[in-house]
This record gives structure tokens, sequence and C-alpha cells, in this order.
């Protein structure tokens, strides 16, 4: 597939950002161990260019990988291992359907399909450089659609920018442990995202801050305490991911 100049750029900078430094890899990998065990099944929703989706098959899980945005799921169709993982160049939401995919081409690590997301995200210093110039009308389908194909995962990673609330909202069920990103500047979308996983079960919670790949904390707290963790970080605080596990018993 031949790309245009602005979208070989942003392919170029994703490949150097997740893949040019290998020490971090390393430290994803020795991270993730302790989660997800051989034969776990794992969700990868917004799998970008396949990074977490290699360490997670290289741990031994069968992985779900989705991807809406076309040109990167034409890579990773290209790219990734064949067996033990299933591309599906979607995206998850609250119901199936369609939706129309702001994309970034030089920056496709943060197309959304959010509006209200990309304008408070753009307006951060972190985005001034960014420009989503190309839509793309993708389709979209729900967790629990993908439970009832795939079965019950042992682990879901969410990193679809601003799309989180939605993708929990088409879950009727709780799952063992899920993460998904925060953004200190746009703060409301992990709050509700946190409100909905409290409402399908009894969940502890840590956060992991940028890509430093050890939690915040030795201990997980509750909903109410990472709430308050959230609502005290400065605008300007590096983004992350909160991970919520599933207590026993839920």
């Amino acid at each position: 597939m031949s790309l245009d100049p602005r979208a070989a750029m942003g392919l170029a900078r994703s490949l150097a950002l997740y893949y040019g430094q290998p020490w971090k890899r390393i430290a994803m990998r020795r991270f993730y161990a302790p989660l997800i065990r051989p034969g776990d099944l794992v969700f990868d929703i917004g799998a970008h260019v396949g990074s977490r989706t290699r360490i997670f098959h290289a741990l031994g899980a069968r992985v779900v990988a989705l991807e809406p945005t076309p040109m990167l799921a034409a890579f990773l169709a290209r790219t990734l291992p064949k067996g033990g993982i299933v591309l599906a160049p979607e995206a998850v939401g609250a119901e199936p359907g369609v939706l129309k995919l702001a994309i970034s081409r030089r920056h496709p690590t943060v197309s959304s399909g959010v509006p209200d997301w990309i304008d408070a995200a753009g307006r951060t210093a972190g985005f001034r450089a960014v420009a989503w110039d190309e839509t793309a009308i993708v389709p979209v389908t729900t967790l629990d659609r993908l439970i009832a194909a795939h079965g019950r995962p042992d682990f879901v990673k969410i990193d679809v920018e601003g799309m989180e609330p939605a993708i929990l909202a088409g879950l009727s069920s709780p799952l063992p442990l899920l993460s998904f990103e925060y953004l200190p500047a746009v703060r409301a979308g992990a709050f509700a995202s946190i409100d909905r996983l409290s409402a399908l079960g009894r969940y502890r919670f840590n956060r992991v801050e940028g890509e430093r790949q050890h939690f915040v904390s030795a201990d997980w707290c509750d909903a109410d305490a990472m709430r308050r963790t959230l609502a005290a970080l400065p605008a300007d605080a590096p983004s992350g991911d909160i991970y919520a596990r599933l207590e026993d018993g839920s």
C-alpha cells in the first residue's frame, strides 16, 4: 500500500516511538509478565502499530487486536505474526454500527472518534502540533460482541483517545483486568470509565504514568481514591494508564 508523504512520516514516527528503543520493550514485557499468563485471552483495543499486541503474544496469550485506522490496520495485517492473533479493523463502542474517525496523518497515535475529546485535547500544549486532517468511516463493534465471538478475556487494554467511556458502555458484565488511558487535561473520560466499571463490579485501581512500565503505588486503591488522585493531578501532568482489577467474588 502506497502512502502519501505525510502519512508515511506519521507511520515512521510511530514505528520509531514504539520500536526504536528496545530497552523500553524489555521493560514493558517485564511489566506485563505477572499480569498475563500463557493461554490467557487478551483484547488489545487500539492496537496502533502492534507493539503491545506482540508482547502479549510473546507472553503466550491469545490476542484479539482491534485497530480501526485503515493505514495502521493494513500495516498490522502485513506484519503481525499469523498464529495466535486475530486482527479486526474495527473500532469498539457502545453499540454496533459505524463511526467517523478523525485521523492525524502525521500523528496517527492520536486519531479519535470523539469530537469533544479532540477539541479539548487540541487546546493543550502537548497537542498543539497535531492536525486531524483526514477522516474515515469505520465499522464499530462492542465488547459484548467480542466476548460472544472470542470468549471472556483475561485482560483488556484500551487506548483509544477519548472513546473509553463508550467502549465500557458496551460491556454488560465485569472482566478480571482492564486498562484504559487517562489524560489529565481531559480527565472526564477517566472518571466516567471508573464509574462504569464500579457499576459492573468491585474493582481496585492502580496507574502507570507515561511509559514508565511500573505501577505508581504498591497498593491498589478503591474507586473513590483513584478519583481523588486524578482530580489532584495538574492539567499538564503526564498522561498514563489506569488499571482496574476485579476483586475476588465480584
